[in-house]
């Protein structure tokens, strides 16, 4: 008997990101009688031993003509494959995945990982004068392809309320954490070691991180920093090693290249701390970091902005040092390096909350 085939497709992301590959594909492929398919950006890891099948799409710069014709790969693959179900995770497939119900009746669903309109006016991937320009063309083209969808998932609350076209056909699927069993934190007992992990950007605060590695190293020569994590604009990673320049105990892991999962939980793995700090900005409001959840999980200690919604998921389990990053308290964030953190284990934090939920929604689709 011939299996039913589903397809989850992305651009920039890469066919092993964690949310597609982690956790949507390797959901759906413990469903019988399925075959699942990944398409995206090439990746530095190997390719896994399991059922899951990986496109891979040709590299291209992420302002290029290249970008532009990606979705076109897209399509090619999607005909070639005939999904029963596709899943894709940026606005720019939505037409694609039109084409395909159009063409074989392909049930939709979108997973909405941000808020892409507000991202592109208050971020710098793009100059002003096309902001506004881009963020309306991609809202618009939101709106009117949202009632073609069969379904919509969020990866965060606030989106309910951002995005209230997509309100009726839409469920909440928080970005929880992937983690090995056999994970076992081992931090190094002869120095301080500080992570900064995921996108590298002004709005990302990495550049809070390495100001507060500086002045804690220079308090405490044990203390060190690794920047892990890739960074889509040009100019911002010459900032980033422009910053570091000259300072030996900060390293940088990526930048220029996508970081394989497997390698952002090593460095979570022998850390002593995660850095979580985002400049405040309006496409940051109301939304939990990925890493905040993977900090948990993981039982990773967090220097931590004080954001309340924030603080209340980390307060129960005694797992943070609330830091000012304008104005920190150096001796005080050094002196509770030792305190006992995580009196509690963490709960409602992985993906294993959020699966069930998930496959429960695409079986509907699949009926």
């Amino acid at each position: 008997m011939k299996k039913r085939r589903i397809v989850l497709a992305s651009i920039l992301k890469p066919v092993d990101d964690t949310r597609m590959r982690e956790k949507l594909a390797a959901s759906l492929a413990r469903l019988e009688d399925y075959e699942v398919y990944v398409i995206g950006y090439p990746s530095r890891s190997k390719t896994p031993a399991d059922s899951i099948t990986r496109i891979t799409l040709k590299s291209f710069k992420r302002i290029s003509i290249g970008r532009l014709l990606a979705p076109l790969a897209v399509l090619k693959s999607c005909i070639q494959v005939k999904p029963e179900l596709l899943i894709v995770n940026t606005h720019e497939l939505l037409m694609v995945s039109v084409i395909n119900r159009i063409l074989f009746g392909t049930k939709i669903v979108y997973d909405i990982q941000e808020n892409y309109a507000r991202n592109i006016l208050h971020t710098t991937a793009f100059a002003w004068p096309l902001k506004p320009v881009l963020a309306a063309w991609v809202r618009l083209k939101e709106m009117l392809l949202t009632p073609l969808l069969h379904g919509v998932l969020l990866a965060e609350k606030c989106y309910e309320n951002e995005l209230p076209f997509v309100r009726s056909k839409s469920m909440v699927l928080e970005n929880k954490a992937v983690i090995p069993d056999n994970f076992n934190r081992q931090p190094p007992a002869d120095k301080i070691k500080l992570v900064f992990t995921g996108t590298l950007a002004e709005s990302t605060g990495v550049f809070q991180a390495i100001s507060l590695a500086e002045k804690l190293n220079q308090l405490n020569p044990k203390v060190e920093l690794e920047i892990i994590g890739y960074c889509a604009v040009p100019a911002t990673l010459l900032k980033i090693k422009s910053a570091i320049a000259g300072c030996s105990f900060i390293k940088l892991t990526g930048g220029d290249q996508l970081v394989p999962h497997a390698e952002i939980l090593e460095a979570i793995r022998t850390a002593s701390f995660g850095i979580i700090c985002y400049p405040l900005a309006p496409h940051i409001r109301g939304k939990v970091p990925t890493k905040l959840y993977e900090y948990l999980a993981c039982q990773l200690p967090i220097l931590l902005q004080p954001e309340p919604a924030w603080a209340e998921l980390c307060e129960p389990h005694h797992a943070t040092v609330t830091v000012d990053f304008d104005n920190p308290d150096l001796p005080k964030i050094l002196a509770q390096r030792n305190d006992s953190f995580y009196t509690s284990q963490p709960v409602n934090v992985t993906w294993q909350d959020e699966e069930a939920r998930f496959l429960e929604q695409v079986l509907k689709f699949l009926i």
